[in-house]
């Protein structure tokens, strides 16, 4: 079961979300990210992310068109702004949506404790979304 994570630019959220299910889900999930607008991978947020031990350095922002969107059996919107312009994806039979804040606006110095702070927030948070979100897809 292949989940992609959307967001805007690809760059925080959806690559938080897609690094958090592939260091938590078992098979037969695949997780994979891309962004409406890729902006290019956010430096904050691999340095949160390597604070737990997960590596984004082979990570780079995608746009959704470049994706072969036959494969998504899962589309997941982590902010509101890609879940309005979420591109119509024929054949996906589920799609779920979580706005989580954006960490951007706190910033983009990663030796800055404040901003570091707000993005680790949002990452614990798509942590615990992306631990649940199996069984939620079970139910569905």
């Amino acid at each position: 079961m292949t989940i992609l994570f959307l967001c805007t630019g690809n760059s925080c959220r959806s690559q938080m979300a897609e690094a958090w299910a592939r260091t938590l889900w078992p098979a037969p999930y695949q997780a994979v990210s891309a962004g409406t607008h890729p902006q290019g991978m956010n430096p904050v947020t691999a340095t949160v992310m390597a604070e737990v031990g997960i590596d984004l350095s082979e990570h780079w922002s995608k746009s959704v068109d470049d994706l072969d969107l036959a494969t998504v059996d899962v589309l997941a919107t982590v902010c509101d702004s890609a879940y309005e312009a979420c591109p119509h994806i024929p054949g996906v039979p589920v799609a779920v949506h979580h706005s989580f804040p954006d960490p951007y606006a706190a910033g983009l110095d990663p030796t800055d404790d404040a901003v570091l702070n707000v993005y680790r927030a949002v990452r614990d948070e798509i942590k615990t979304w992306v631990e649940q979100l199996p069984g939620t897809l079970e139910r569905e």
